[in-house]
C-alpha cells in the first residue's frame, strides 16, 4: 500500500476531499447566516440599544438640570429665609410708623373738636350772659316804672322815695342783683 504524499495527510487525520468540501461549505453559509442575522437582528438591536442608552443618557442629563435648578431654588430660598426677619421687621416698622401717624392724626382731630367744641360752649355762654343783660335791663326797666309809678302816685318825698326802691328789690330779691 503506498500512499501518496497528499492522502497520506488526508488519512491521516481521517479526512477526506468531500468532508474538506462540507466544510467550507458549512463556513461559509455561517458567514452568510450571520451577516443576515447581523443585518435582520443584530442591527435593529444595536438601534434599540443605542436609542435607549441615548433616551438613558437624556434623562440623566434632564435629571442633573432639573437638580441644579433645584439647588438654585433652595439656594434662593434659603437667601429668603435669611431675609425673612429683616423684611418682617421692616413691615412692622412700617406698620408701627403708620399707626403713630394714625395716632398723631387723630389726636389732632379730637384736639381740633375740642377747640370748636370749647369755641361754641364761649359763643353760647356770651350769648346766655347777653340774654340775662337783656333780661336784667328789662327787669330794670319794669322796675323803675314801678317806683315811678309808685312816686308819681303818693308824690312823696325822697325818704319815702327810698323806702319804695327798697322794697322793691326785696320784692325781686338779692339773688337777681347779684348774679
Amino acid at each position: 500500500m503506498i500512499l501518496l504524499e497528499g492522502d497520506s495527510m488526508s488519512r491521516l487525520f481521517g479526512l477526506d476531499l468531500q468532508l474538506g468540501a462540507d466544510f467550507f461549505l458549512s463556513v461559509i453559509a455561517i458567514f452568510v447566516l450571520f451577516f443576515a442575522f447581523s443585518f435582520l437582528l443584530f442591527n435593529p438591536a444595536r438601534k434599540m440599544l443605542n436609542n435607549r442608552k441615548k433616551k438613558i443618557h437624556d434623562e440623566i442629563q434632564e435629571a442633573k438640570d432639573t437638580k441644579e435648578s433645584a439647588e438654585k431654588l433652595k439656594a434662593d430660598y434659603e437667601d429668603k429665609l435669611k431675609n425673612i426677619d429683616k423684611e418682617a421687621e421692616e413691615i412692622l416698622s412700617s406698620a408701627r410708623k403708620r399707626a403713630l401717624e394714625n395716632e398723631n392724626r387723630i389726636i389732632a382731630e379730637a384736639k381740633d373738636e375740642a377747640e370748636r367744641i370749647l369755641s361754641h360752649a364761649r359763643t353760647e355762654a356770651e350769648l346766655e350772659k347777653q340774654k340775662a343783660a337783656d333780661e336784667v335791663k328789662r327787669e330794670m326797666i319794669v322796675i323803675a316804672s314801678m317806683i315811678a309809678e309808685k312816686v308819681v302816685a303818693e308824690n312823696i318825698d325822697t325818704t319815702v322815695q327810698d323806702k319804695l326802691v327798697e322794697d322793691t328789690l326785696k320784692e325781686i330779691g338779692k339773688s337777681t342783683w347779684q348774679s
